[in-house]
């Protein structure tokens, strides 16, 4: 019997299973070998934490539905657990599952400081505002440890390099001594992403979050230091939580939110067996009702990566939930994620090194 497969839902963790990457050319299943095994108590799963040793930290994309040409990622792999979770797939690329293994097989960045130090310093470097929480969240709970994503903004702001996060991680309430003064200077802005207000299916559905209170006082401790912040209302699931977007924006809004973003599941590769698993799992009596509205938005299929219809979905349904949006942001008086305040790049320095001759202007 494979012991990576879980025989149920473990405490604390998102994925039902721990099946393998597309990549590999082989499957573990998990039979019952005739002597009690799969009667044996579900065992606590473990995090492991490996260094990564990627030589560079900034990442670049030309998606037409992203509003940014580059990002960071401290960590590979997130703790969080998120079932939905989009990212999950890329650990398939280390050989591992999009499975259990993407949220208890971790990978950190020690040198992404000075990676990124030495990448704003190449002379050909252009500034343009980076993004956080591209995917996977930089506040996941490793973070409180290993301050990778804390030694990053540090560097950001010696370089008056403007930088835009997305998370659903109470810890960037730790870095509003950072964030703060480089808001001030139109450098930060902060998106929270916020699933659900109902307690219970948070802690099935993301369980290592912080939960939908704590990411609310999160948007208020980030509004009163100044910083511009946002939620972002994502994934809205058909049949599970999309009946919530207008609460979510409402609890927002009177949080300190000015502005809202949603989009809706997506589930490519490995994610759509992962989440239907999930489904069977945790809310078997709505099951297959939520997945045939997700096959309603998405042409029939559980997942469309056309750009443009990925983020938003088509179909009915989906125009639905856009018209219900709209209406709601305008009614509660919130700006799109998109317009959350411009960066100002035009004060970006390289910081002067010991030993460096000073400048006579």
């Amino acid at each position: 019997m494979d012991q990576a497969a879980s025989q149920g839902p473990r405490k604390g963790r998102g994925s039902i299973t721990n099946a393998v990457g597309r990549f590999e050319g082989y499957d573990r299943i998990a039979i019952d070998d005739g002597w009690g095994s799969a009667d044996e108590p579900v065992l606590p799963l473990t995090t492991t934490l490996t260094e990564d040793t990627t030589r560079t930290i900034i990442a670049r994309n030309r998606s037409p539905d992203v509003p940014f040409d580059r990002s960071i990622n401290p960590y590979r792999g997130c703790e969080h657990g998120c079932i939905y979770c989009f990212a999950r797939p890329t650990h398939a690329y280390l050989g591992l599952s999009p499975g259990l293994d993407f949220e208890s097989r971790l990978f950190y960045k020690p040198r992404g400081a000075e990676l990124l130090a030495k990448e704003l310093s190449a002379p050909s470097y252009k500034c343009e505002p980076m993004a956080m929480g591209t995917n996977t969240d930089p506040y996941q709970p490793i973070e409180k440890e290993h301050e990778v994503t804390r030694r990053i903004l540090e560097v950001l702001r010696d370089f008056n390099h403007p930088v835009s996060i997305v998370t659903k991680g109470a810890l960037v309430q730790r870095d509003v001594d950072i964030l703060g003064p480089m808001a001030a200077k139109r450098q930060a802005k902060v998106a929270v992403s916020i699933t659900t207000l109902d307690r219970a299916l948070a802690r099935r559905m993301e369980p290592r979050a912080a939960t939908p209170e704590r990411r609310l006082e999160t948007i208020r401790v980030l509004a009163d230091a100044g910083i511009p912040v946002g939620v972002m209302a994502a994934p809205m699931i058909p049949g599970l939580n999309d009946h919530e977007l207008e609460s979510i924006l409402e609890a927002s809004k009177a949080a300190g939110a000015t502005s809202a973003g949603y989009v809706v599941l997506r589930l490519p590769l490995e994610i759509k067996d992962l989440f239907a698993e999930w489904l069977e799992a945790q809310v078997p009596l709505r099951a297959k009702h939520v997945l045939t509205l997700i096959r309603d938005i998405r042409d029939g299929r559980l997942s469309h990566a056309q750009f443009g219809q990925r983020m938003k979905g088509s179909g009915a349904y989906a125009d639905l939930l856009s018209q219900r949006f709209r209406l709601a942001q305008k009614r509660i008086g919130l700006n799109m994620t998109r317009e959350l305040g411009s960066l100002d790049c035009s004060q970006f320095r390289k910081p002067p090194k010991a030993g460096d001759q000073l400048s006579l202007f």
